[in-house]
């Protein structure tokens, strides 16, 4: 009989033991436990027809046609099983923990495998990430002017020990407006709470967990609300980097960019920018004057940054002053600052 494991006790198995995802292809590209691979019992067209049927014909006509389905599939499912096991042992999932990963479960029990059944399904799963936003941690935000380096900072601490909640690098969006240039597509929202929870899970919540200073929206991927709740009441380090140096670093990270798509980004905040400096930035970028588009596009960036953090509480926010726009002494200089404090 397989065996029926809760969320916390199936998860951190899904670290050596292979996950089956045995939902629809659909259900599976929409959003995922993070390392399961999807082996299907019904594909897309094949779950709407046995919807269909169960709410036309019921229970039993549902299932009559499900097996008419599975039938000539069942040695594949067990073969592509039998690749995926390790040791023998394999994890299994469905929606709700219902038919689907029964049935599959069944299946391989019977061709020699050992088997554990999510309790729940994916459902259980969702519900349990969710709630593990709201846990105690011990955040620190590293923020600062856009162009200042943060990310690139927060990696070299990571380099040297620290922990880093890389929600940019997850969300594969850089929160400006022009966050997607260079990056690989957005996950949908759901697997984007996905993946950061699967990174969050695995930190020592014991030591300090470093987050840089984020809007709630990343393009598509909205940070979660408890989340973003500990990131606007944690203590922030904000550093402050020359405004010269901040627009080199945007020219070396965007200037390579073809110039239409940097125009249609600069017209995405037209209304907030203002028509007069859109323009001039827009003329400035024609004719390859990068410097000072990367000037007038901080115009607006600092005063939006300067006014949301004028609502956190300034006793906890500390000011570092950086001359250089070194990222590896900077990063040593921010360890050495919160060691001491």
């Amino acid at each position: 009989m397989p065996k029926k494991l809760s969320i916390e006790e199936l998860l951190p198995l899904t670290d050596s033991i292979p996950l089956i995802d045995v939902r629809s292809p659909a259900e599976y590209e929409q959003a995922h436990i993070p390392g399961a691979v999807n082996i299907p019992i019904f594909d897309n067209d094949e779950r709407r027809e046995v919807g269909i049927n169960y709410k036309a014909g019921g229970k039993e006509n549902a299932v009559l046609l499900g097996l008419d389905y599975v039938g000539p599939k069942m040695s594949g499912f067990v073969r592509e099983a039998k690749k995926l096991a390790r040791n023998k042992k394999i994890l299994v999932h469905c929606w709700r923990g219902g038919m689907r990963s029964g049935s599959m479960a069944w299946l391989f029990e019977t061709a020699g495998l050992d088997v554990s059944v999510l309790e729940g399904g994916y459902k259980a799963y969702r519900k349990y990430i969710r709630d593990q936003f709201s846990q105690p941690a011990k955040l620190v935000v590293l923020g600062g002017y856009t162009g200042s380096g943060k990310t690139e900072i927060l990696q070299i601490m990571k380099n040297k020990g620290e922990q880093f909640l890389d929600i940019e690098g997850i969300a594969n969006h850089r929160g400006s407006v022009f966050g997607p240039l260079g990056q690989e597509p957005q996950p949908s929202n759901e697997y984007f709470e996905n993946l950061l929870a699967d990174v969050w899970r695995k930190f020592d919540f014991n030591k300090i967990i470093w987050v840089e200073d984020e809007s709630r929206q990343l393009g598509k991927c909205g940070i979660p609300d408890p989340l973003f709740q500990k990131i606007r009441e944690a203590p922030l380090i904000k550093i402050n980097v020359p405004k010269q140096l901040r627009e080199l670093r945007l020219v070396k990270e965007y200037g390579s960019f073809d110039k239409i798509l940097l125009s249609e980004m600069i017209d995405k905040i037209k209304k907030r920018l203002g028509g007069q400096l859109t323009n001039e930035a827009t003329e400035a970028l024609e004719a390859g004057e990068l410097l000072k588009v990367a000037s007038i596009t901080l115009s607006y960036y600092d005063k939006a940054y300067d006014f949301g953090t004028s609502k956190r509480d300034q006793e906890k926010t500390i000011a570092l002053e950086l001359e250089n726009d070194d990222p590896v002494g900077s990063a040593e200089m921010i360890i050495d600052l919160l060691n001491k404090k």
